[in-house]
């Protein structure tokens, strides 16, 4: 309405008009959000008949299946095929140039992600969460981890797996079948480098299953908003920890696995997680709809299709997950067994870890993705000395399921994570923050990366310490008593009460399917909403903006949102207090302490850790004069780029060039490079400055130490700005060298 409309018409007049506006608007996207409703549950409902196969965008075919193994699982491995491949047919077998930020187009056989003939591109293996959900939610958009992986040329392959759980499998039967999944990876791909595997929310653990288990299988292993330190977490921030303490632990899981007849109803994970943020939960994610209903329909739709499909779970598998990994807190502690009597230790970590979390995420808080590196490890010097690369990347803002379906993470976090995967082979043993910042350059999609060397204190600073996860200590000892109980004088009870029909009325009657099949085709009350919603599209009328009664409802939402806030802020303050006035105290730590602190991984003593530290390098420094051109090269490029404690992406990019360009080094196979930066990478860090005084001796060529000493200043110059460490590495080797 113009300014000239208004001065011609009185403000009862105009507000009049203002409301007849808005109440054509809104009773048009009332039928409209209703509709969408009822898209919703005929979506689920098919879903369902078509047995909710994976949400993926990207065709796949189906490479093993694992109920068809001896011990049958109801997984299966797929093979993503690659969108492009249309492309490159109309081409004539001509591929793309897209390579990735910061590669150059001739492709090389170390850091760099190959997409040309002649060199073979590492296979990525995708894992999703089993968390009530169904799969795919990694590969449910073009801009995702699995595009991603695919625009950089790598094979793609995800780990999928159906509704329901075969009768009788366990954790170690989906542990062996992923194991063999990845040797079927490997062996389809003989020439290439190991997979790396990406473990997204709960298929974190278990993709650190594998890497601890089968070292030998596994490259790089990316870990996203994977919890691994379950007690982990920020006072007053993050209260799910506090649940299983304060409903008693694991007896309500088994009551639940009861009651489904053997089979835990993945809805009430679901359940528990929309708990977490009522205000979401019960309007914002509608209103957001109801707002903005002529351009959110898919977006939603395609989201509720992934949030709505409920997966079981065998009682087995339940009860092995929050006994042993949530409130047990086994994992992080070394004491995880299988069932077969496997013993679980991350320290037999022999590839790079990326470790990605969210200071916005509530679900898997920082704390909770990354406090087990110094559970594990103790310390940045044990890490070395194990010859371990661990990176960790902390997003400031995102939430949970926003890490792994944001398109703008994707973009950003996502694509450089998988473009600099292949440098974390050929950095030295540490801890390192992956920081990501917008290259001078200016364009949106270009970033500069680096790998700053970090300390535990770094990763403690995090959250409140080792003294705040002491509580839960007892709340293992009580999960495992009141679940012991349970199950001997309770569950016979329930278990004779419930057959199969029985569990699948609770199933049914959950809220959270009833309110998707309630609203859909099946009941006839929804059926005129189609025709309706017919009939108001060509005549849809959208209020202004500045439509006063448009700006009061949004003011009402952001006030009912603001209410379920206060109600979600006083209910988990009180919820934690409550927790600690429960266990935080000295009889319960008396009483029930012992138990778990029985189990608490026993570190080595500080004296036989100085022991086997001497061992260690004493054998290091006999090592540390061993070698030639090769060995010194490598650790003149190494003293040099981690003089300030900071690995610029452009420094491994120039020292790939080098490698490439020197026909002693360009002949080195991946691994044999990747072994001579380890072991350099740990003597420069037990000798700092003897070994680089034994360069005399590795190198007693004038002509060679010429050219270590122009590698030295090429590697100085490679991100365009000299520090003084790295001049004064540089004016120590000109000593050493002439």
């Amino acid at each position: 309405m113009t300014q000239v409309q208004f001065e011609s018409t009185t403000p009862d007049q105009f507000l009049g008009s203002q409301a007849y506006e808005y109440m054509v608007d809104r009773t048009q996207r009332s039928i409209l959000f209703w509709d969408v409703m009822r898209k919703r549950g005929n979506r689920y409902l098919s879903h369902l008949n078509d047995g909710q196969p994976a949400i993926l965008v990207f065709a796949y075919e189906e490479v093993l299946d694992g109920r068809t193994f001896d011990q049958p699982v109801n997984y299966s491995l797929l093979r993503i095929v690659d969108r492009r491949v249309a492309e490159r047919e109309r081409r004539k077998g001509q591929l793309e140039d897209r390579v990735g930020p910061g590669r150059d187009r001739r492709q090389t056989h170390h850091g760099k992600i190959l997409c040309s003939e002649g060199f073979p591109a590492r296979p990525i293996v995708v894992i999703d969460p089993r968390a009530g959900h169904g799969p795919g939610i990694g590969g449910s958009k073009m801009s995702s981890q699995i595009g991603i992986a695919l625009d950089y040329g790598h094979p793609v392959y995800f780990v999928s797996f159906n509704t329901e759980p075969v009768p009788g499998q366990t954790i170690s039967d989906v542990h062996n079948a992923e194991i063999r999944f990845l040797e079927e990876v490997g062996k389809l791909h003989s020439g290439a480098p190991k997979p790396a595997m990406i473990g997204n929310c709960q298929a974190g653990w278990a993709t650190a299953l594998i890497g601890a288990d089968r070292p030998d299988l596994t490259g790089p292993m990316i870990f996203n908003g994977s919890p691994l330190s379950y007690w982990g977490g920020v006072e007053g921030t993050n209260p799910m920890r506090y649940k299983g303490g304060l409903t008693g632990g694991i007896w309500l899981t088994s009551l639940f696995s009861d009651l489904g007849n053997d089979k835990f109803d993945g809805a009430n994970l679901v359940a528990g997680f929309e708990d977490l943020n009522p205000a979401n939960a019960y309007w914002s994610k509608y209103y957001h709809l109801f707002s903005n209903i002529d351009t959110e329909e898919k977006r939603f739709l395609d989201f509720e299709k992934w949030w709505g499909g409920f997966f079981k779970m065998n009682a087995e598998e339940i009860h092995f997950i929050v006994n042993g990994l949530f409130v047990g807190n086994e994992l992080e502690r070394g004491h995880l067994r299988m069932d077969d009597g496997r013993l679980i230790d991350l320290k037999n970590f022999n590839s790079p870890v990326l470790a990605f979390a969210s200071e916005g995420d509530n679900i898997t808080p920082p704390p909770q993705a990354l406090n087990w590196i110094n559970k594990v490890y103790g310390t940045v010097e044990e890490i070395k000395r194990c010859g371990q690369v661990i990176v960790y990347m902390v997003h400031p803002k995102v939430g949970h399921l926003g890490i792994f379906v944001s398109g703008s993470v994707a973009q950003k976090e996502h694509k450089q994570i998988l473009g600099s995967m292949g440098w974390l082979e050929y950095i030295g043993p540490g801890l390192y923050e992956m920081q990501i910042e917008q290259s001078v350059s200016g364009l949106d999609d270009d970033y500069e990366v680096r790998f700053e060397e970090r300390t535990m204190e770094d990763l403690l600073q995090m959250g409140n310490g080792q003294e705040d996860e002491e509580p839960f200590v007892a709340v293992n000892g009580i999960s495992r008593l009141s679940d012991a109980v349970y199950r001997s004088f309770v569950s016979p009870w329930v278990r004779a009460s419930v057959d199969e029909s029985a569990s699948e009325l609770f199933r049914q009657l959950h809220p959270l399917r009833t309110q998707r099949y309630m609203i859909s085709d099946n009941n006839p009350f929804c059926w005129p909403l189609k025709y309706v919603a017919e009939t108001v599209g060509p005549l849809r009328k959208i209020a202004d903006k500045d439509n006063a009664f448009v700006q009061f409802e949004e003011i009402f939402s952001d006030s009912v949102k603001s209410s379920f806030d206060y109600f979600r802020d006083l209910r988990d303050t009180s919820q934690e207090m409550l927790f600690k006035t429960l266990y935080d105290t000295p009889w319960m730590k008396t009483f029930f302490g012992d138990i778990g602190k029985s189990q608490d991984k026993d570190f080595l003593l500080e004296e036989e850790r100085l022991k086997k530290e001497a061992v260690d390098k004493e054998k290091l420094r006999k090592e540390a004069g061993e070698g030639g051109f090769v060995e010194a090269c490598i650790r003149v490029i190494l003293s040099i780029a981690s003089a300030d404690k900071v690995l610029d992406t452009r420094e491994l990019q120039l020292a790939e060039e080098i490698i490439q360009e020197s026909k002693r080094l360009q002949v080195l196979p991946p691994e044999t490079c990747q072994k001579i930066v380890r072991d350099q990478a740990r003597i420069l860090t037990a000798f700092p400055r003897e070994s680089l005084d034994l360069l005399r001796e590795m190198v007693p060529d004038a002509e060679d130490k010429k050219e270590l000493f122009r590698i030295a200043e090429r590697i100085a110059h490679a991100d365009h700005t000299m520090h003084k460490t790295e001049e004064g590495q540089l004016e120590i080797l000109r000593k050493i060298l002439f």
